[in-house]
């Protein structure tokens, strides 16, 4: 810890070697830009806009600046299922096929990497608690390898952008058999969609309608949607894609839709800015309560952010990583459960939790140091059916330019460098 102490009671020469590491990476041209933001003890106590929301229209990042927050949709998801847990309306051990029939009679593939006609009948049905800890045995397309990776991208398209309805969407995916079984391992997945057509089921209402009604009203969020209105799009970053071999980045933006889906993915569909996500990071951080809003009790929290997985599960790779050694996964979030064990990773504190999106977005909430860290960049990465393959095999899409994604260790370094006390 260098210099005087300043907001947040960290290290104001501290702080001010963040943007210094992070700049050289837009300068570089292996990302657009950043916009990050840190909260500590009661205040913001830095906020960094570096680089380009729009390159080529040279539009800067902006501290109001809309993201596609990619799979930090999930916490969100979660939340509301523990809302309406909360209110009698599921148990975390209830089948979903009370809610989703299509999911009845699954079966499950005699090896994960396997023809997909050589399965038998599944142990048990999925439940909700399945659902919330990616253990349901579904898949992503670009998490799985073989038959079954491609049987997902032809049945449900691109996990990006969704033409379909919820019922045909649910249907299709009912229909393909389980990588593994129901409840034996953690397996990423399109499980956090599932739970929020689960939910918004048992509402009766469109998933995004439930999420504004019970999370982003009572919070002030008033800059995160599934939608993006038009008269907001014009604070949207593009999404950026690096090629290998060739200099700058290649914009492959997400089109916006004429009208508002009705495939509302609460697996990965959220768009939001720093500052909406920080009232949600700050709920949860203050145990279901903020700025005098209660979503949920205490006990619920504690729930959503114990670790549900077994040692034996957490043994097991993700992504090609060992990313179990020093956390475990809860109810749609990760916890730190040992800060020794996955400080290769980054810094971070026993307890501490939170859960990163595909384009490179990521927040922790640190109750140990009463703080919360929110990292947003646009860096689209590979979500096909070759993904997992190409990880498998040590290859990198990128050529080996990681851009922002290198840079997150950096910035976690640095901010846990910069705490004082």
């Amino acid at each position: 810890m260098d210099g005087d102490i300043g907001l947040g009671g960290f290290s104001s020469e501290g702080l001010a070697k963040i943007p210094g590491a992070l700049q050289p990476v837009v300068d570089a041209g292996d990302i657009s830009g950043f916009v990050t933001l840190l909260y500590r003890k009661g205040e913001i106590a830095q906020v960094n806009t570096l680089g380009w929301r729009d390159i080529e229209a040279k539009a800067p990042m902006t501290r109001d600046t809309l993201f596609r927050i990619a799979s930090m949709t999930k916490p969100v998801t979660s939340l509301a299922a523990l809302m309406l847990m909360e209110e009698g309306k599921l148990k975390l051990d209830d089948p979903i096929t009370k809610w989703l029939p299509e999911f009845a009679d699954m079966r499950v593939l005699a090896a994960p990497t396997g023809p997909i006609g050589d399965t038998s009948p599944a142990p048990r049905d999925i439940t909700v608690e399945d659902l919330m800890t990616h253990r349901a045995g579904l898949a992503y397309s670009f998490t799985s390898i073989g038959p079954i990776a491609y049987a997902h991208e032809e049945a449900l398209g691109s996990p990006l952008v969704n033409g379909l309805s919820p019922d045909e969407w649910l249907e299709r995916l009912g229909s393909l058999p389980l990588t593994f079984a129901p409840g034996e391992r953690f397996h990423y997945s399109h499980a956090t969609d599932v739970l929020g057509f689960l939910v918004a089921r048992i509402e009766g209402k469109p998933l995004g309608q439930v999420l504004k009604a019970r999370i982003f009203d009572p919070l002030g969020m008033t800059d995160t949607f599934f939608w993006a209105p038009p008269e907001k799009r014009d604070r949207m970053a593009k999404l950026y894609q690096i090629v290998p071999d060739v200099a700058g980045l290649k914009d492959v933006s997400i089109p916006h839709a004429k009208s508002e889906p009705s495939f509302e993915g609460g697996g990965g569909g959220l768009i939001s800015t720093a500052d909406d996500y920080l009232k949600f990071a700050r709920m949860l951080l203050g145990k279901g309560e903020v700025d005098g809003v209660r979503l949920v009790p205490p006990e619920t929290i504690e729930l959503m952010t114990a670790n549900r997985l077994t040692p034996a599960q957490r043994e097991i790779p993700f992504m090609g990583i060992p990313f179990w050694a020093g956390q475990g996964f809860g109810l749609g979030v990760s916890v730190i459960t040992d800060q020794e064990k996955q400080a290769w990773m980054g810094a971070g504190s026993t307890g501490a939790f939170g859960w990163p999106g595909a384009f490179g977005t990521w927040w922790r909430a640190d109750p140990a140091e009463d703080m919360v860290m929110v990292y947003l960049i646009q860096d689209s990465m590979d979500l096909s059916a070759e993904a997992a393959a190409r990880m498998a095999s040590g290859q990198l899409a990128t050529g080996g330019r990681m851009g922002g994604r290198m840079a997150l260790p950096v910035f976690q370094n640095l901010v846990y460098g910069a705490l004082g006390r």
